[in-house]
């Protein structure tokens, strides 16, 4: 299979068509990589260069999902981020505390194929006694339209959840007969809202006046610029209840933020 080789220039002109259109900034080492994510376009396309897919990608709007389909990044599994699952634990009886009516709001801000915030689901069904009295909403977000569909089918292998403890596999998924899919428990999918959001460019106001009690933005920011890393921090924190906390992956840090307070390594609280 002939791979098509991407000039200097045309990385530069996919960078910059990048950055300004889903303000993930591209280093110049990931040239191979956006080849190899692009060449199956190409091939699809029956395209000869990427200056070609380029122009097409300029002229065609229905494109544009399945490039940014094309180059992100969808890695994910449930309860990543361990310390965050128990430091939740021991802090779930003040956030049930706060909760004003019984009403929990939480948004999985990046949520990949689904698994944030189903484990979020599952993990509030296990630590509240008072789970089935709370009104709990989920709303789950990511700039992956295919992500999003895979997410709200809610069905992943056996390997995805080979490594959750039994009970929640047993208590949280129900096996597609005879096969090695295992679907996610409907009263669980049923709390979680899945929109096409992109965290840089999205209108915030989308969301109206809800304020969340919890917001995960792991893994993402890595991929931005200082000044847009704080813009989406600034956004996300007005989306922030106060007492609430901000969740972020563990090899990203934030600098010193107006309204965000420091807990411990990637959990912010909102001040």
């Amino acid at each position: 299979m002939e791979v098509t080789q991407i000039s200097k220039k045309e990385f530069e002109l996919f960078k910059k068509y990048i950055y300004d259109n889903t303000g993930i900034r591209l280093a110049d080492h990931k040239a191979t990589l956006l080849k190899t994510r692009l060449n199956k376009r190409l091939r699809e396309l029956d395209l000869n260069s990427f200056k070609e897919y380029y122009e097409y990608l300029g002229n065609n709007q229905s494109e544009y999902t399945k490039f940014v389909n094309a180059i992100s990044t969808n890695v994910t599994s449930f309860f990543r981020e361990a310390r965050q699952w128990e430091f939740l634990t021991k802090e779930i009886e003040n956030i049930k505390a706060r909760a004003t009516g019984k009403k929990l709001r939480i948004w999985s801000a990046a949520c990949s194929t689904g698994e944030e915030p189903y484990t979020i689901a599952m993990f509030l069904k296990k630590e509240m006694e008072e789970f089935n009295d709370f009104d709990i909403k989920i709303l789950a977000s990511d700039i992956s339209h295919e992500a999003l569909i895979k997410a709200k089918r809610g069905i992943y292998k056996g390997k995805d959840i080979g490594d959750l403890p039994k009970h929640h596999i047993t208590n949280n998924f129900i096996r597609v007969g005879k096969t090695d899919d295992y679907k996610i428990d409907d009263d669980l999918v049923d709390l979680v809202m899945f929109r096409e959001f992109n965290l840089v460019y999205g209108d915030y106001s989308l969301f109206g006046k809800t304020q969340f009690d919890l917001i995960f933005c792991r893994n993402v920011m890595i991929y931005f610029d200082n000044d847009t890393k704080q813009n989406v921090v600034q956004n996300l924190a007005k989306k922030l209840k106060k007492g609430g906390y901000l969740f972020i992956g563990h090899s990203e840090s934030l600098m010193a933020h107006e309204g965000l307070q420091y807990v411990i390594p990637s959990i912010y609280k909102k001040i």
